[in-house]
């Protein structure tokens, strides 16, 4: 197909960002912004002058000339809607996370097969040039010939949300990134965390993922915290690496450090190795234009995108045992494992 046309669905929050981004892209045209609200609709006719604004997401779903719809609405309509535009014949992009439980990832899973379209989540960093980086690393053996483990930092003081505890809110970032560095599902979460200023919405979550390799994930979410952290290190056999998305040159540093295996001359004692530290340079494209790149090309040829519908619903999966865990103390919660 020559040109792609879609529309946004719900433009309070992130949705602008994407119809942004979908109406630069070449390839594409952003055909409708749809949104319940007329006012918010008003602030942003003059920003999208070529789409048809629309408080009617049937005239999306009836447009037979429309080939996808982008969901940028409140996370409990997500599988509903999702599930609307793929029985209507449209491909769909789903702002993170996929649902708001397994049953509505696994619905638009299912259906997305039945029907045969594209259904992809917008799991922002797995598309991110340095994280990209960082995966290459693991996946050439640029770390050594094993990944020991990997923890994530997604920390500030705000924003507080009062429907939405940090783990679901900032969580599916770190676990979709380490979901994709593993390439395996985990088979035991477990989380833990602390309810400061509102009852019953955890702002502090500390999570716990296991491996079927033996690799472990640790999680630091908290919107109360007094310094802003998007971070995420991998310890490997031979090197480490880390990625920091707050520094504007050095987003990823590759330390040469490691553990020196004991020898008899030295009898218990384990000896560190310590050598360069290699700062590579890393692309500038802004990671949400190549989500919506990467996007318009599957639904353009047919290929499967890198965060599909599968991809969501892993993360969904290790969501909702991780609110299981919190909700028990912390108690392990089981899970299937197997290839992500």
């Amino acid at each position: 197909m020559s040109t792609v046309r879609l529309g946004v669905v719900g433009l309070n929050y992130w949705g602008p960002n994407l119809a942004r981004n979908f109406d630069r892209l070449p390839g594409c045209e952003l055909a409708y912004c749809c949104d319940l609200d007329e006012a918010v609709l008003d602030r942003h006719r003059p920003g999208f002058p070529s789409a048809t604004f629309t408080t009617d997401l049937g005239d999306l779903l009836r447009d037979d000339t429309l080939d996808a719809v982008v969901i940028a609405t409140s996370v409990p309509t997500h599988a509903d809607l999702a599930c609307l535009a793929l029985e209507a014949g449209k491909h769909v992009f789903v702002e993170k996370p996929l649902a708001l439980t397994v049953e509505g990832a696994r619905r638009i899973t299912d259906l997305a097969a039945e029907r045969d379209r594209i259904a992809m989540v917008d799991h922002l960093l797995v598309y991110h040039p340095g994280l990209a980086r960082v995966k290459d690393l693991i996946d050439t053996g640029g770390l050594g010939s094993d990944v020991y483990y990997m923890y994530g930092n997604r920390q500030n003081l705000g924003i507080v949300r009062p429907d939405e505890n940090a783990l679901w809110s900032l969580g599916p970032h770190d676990i979709s990134v380490m979901l994709w560095f593993a390439g395996e599902r985990p088979t035991e979460v477990a989380a833990w965390g602390s309810s400061y200023l509102q009852p019953g919405v955890e702002d502090v979550v500390f999570g716990h993922l296991r491996f079927p390799s033996g690799v472990t994930g640790h999680l630091h979410l908290s919107w109360l915290d007094p310094h802003k952290m998007r971070k995420m290190t991998v310890i490997g056999s031979e090197r480490m690496v880390v990625f920091d998305d707050m520094e504007t040159d050095r987003k990823v540093t590759i330390y040469d450090k490691g553990p020196v295996p004991p020898t008899s001359e030295y009898g218990e004692y384990i000896q560190v190795r310590s050598g360069d530290i290699h700062i590579p340079k890393i692309a500038g494209t802004e990671p949400l234009r190549l989500v919506c790149e990467h996007f318009v090309d599957c639904v353009a040829t047919g290929a499967t995108p890198r965060s599909d519908a599968a991809a969501g619903l892993a993360v969904v999966e290790v969501l909702q045992a991780m609110t299981e865990s919190l909700a028990d103390s912390g108690r392990p919660v089981t899970l299937g494992g197997g290839a992500a």
